[in-house]
C-alpha cells in the first residue's frame, strides 16, 4: 500500500504577518528552519523512498531538511506550488479586505472563482493532484513525501480522495510543517489516514 505524506513548508515572515504569498518566492524564517528540522527527524522514521517538492524556496528548503537525514534526493515539481493569488500576492490580509471587500468575502466563503487574476480552485486541484499522483506512482507500495503549501496541500489531497470542492474546504488548512497522510488502498483508492500531524 503506497503511503503519501503531504507536508506543508515551515514558517515564513509572510505567514507570521498574514501577508498573501501565493507563488511569491519567500524564504523560511529561523523558526521555519527549526520547524523543518524537527519535523524531518520524525518523517525520517517513515523511511521515504521519494521526496518531491514545490520549487518555491520555502518548500524546497523544508524538503532539504529531510533529504539531509535520509539521503533521498529532492525532486522539484512546479505543479506543487501554492495557488496563484494574482493581484493579492504580497498584500496583507487587511489590505485585501479593504480594497476588494466583495471578492474577499467570496474567498472567505470558499468560492472557487474570484477574479483579480487568482487561479481558479478547480485548476489548482487538478494541477496539484496530478503532481501528487505522479509522485506516488514512483514508489508503488513505498512511501512518498511531497512538500507543498497550505491551500495546495488541502486541494490536492481532497481531489485525490475524490471529494468535491465544496466538501474539500471542510478539511482544515495544515499548520506550518504539519502533514496529511494518505494511503492507496487497492480496492477503495486513496484513503485519508491522518491530518495535521507533527508526530
Amino acid at each position: 500500500m503506497t503511503r503519501l505524506i503531504v507536508w506543508r513548508h515551515g514558517l515564513t515572515e509572510w505567514n507570521a504577518t498574514s501577508r498573501f504569498q501565493g507563488q511569491t518566492d519567500v524564504e523560511l524564517t529561523d523558526v521555519g528552519r527549526e520547524q523543518a528540522a524537527a519535523a524531518a527527524t520524525k518523517l525520517a522514521g517513515y523511511q521515504p523512498d521519494v521526496i518531491v517538492s514545490s520549487d518555491l524556496r520555502r518548500a524546497a528548503d523544508t524538503a532539504a531538511a529531510l533529504a539531509a537525514l535520509t539521503g533521498v534526493e529532492v525532486e522539484l515539481d512546479s505543479r506543487l506550488r501554492e495557488r496563484f493569488f494574482g493581484e493579492w500576492q504580497s498584500l496583507l490580509r487587511d489590505e485585501i479586505e479593504a480594497r476588494w471587500p466583495a471578492e474577499f468575502a467570496r474567498w472567505r466563503a470558499g468560492e472557487a472563482s474570484l477574479g483579480c487574476g487568482i487561479e481558479d480552485m478547480e485548476d489548482l486541484r487538478k494541477r496539484v493532484a496530478a503532481g501528487l499522483r505522479e509522485a506516488a506512482e514512483r514508489a508503488p507500495d513505498g512511501t512518498v513525501v511531497a512538500v507543498t503549501h497550505g491551500a495546495a496541500a488541502r486541494e490536492g489531497c481532497t481531489a485525490l480522495l475524490g471529494w468535491p470542492e465544496p466538501v474539500g474546504r471542510t478539511l482544515g488548512i495544515l499548520g506550518n510543517c504539519r502533514w496529511t497522510e494518505l494511503r492507496a488502498d487497492p480496492v477503495r483508492g486513496w484513503v485519508l489516514w491522518a491530518h495535521n500531524r507533527f508526530v
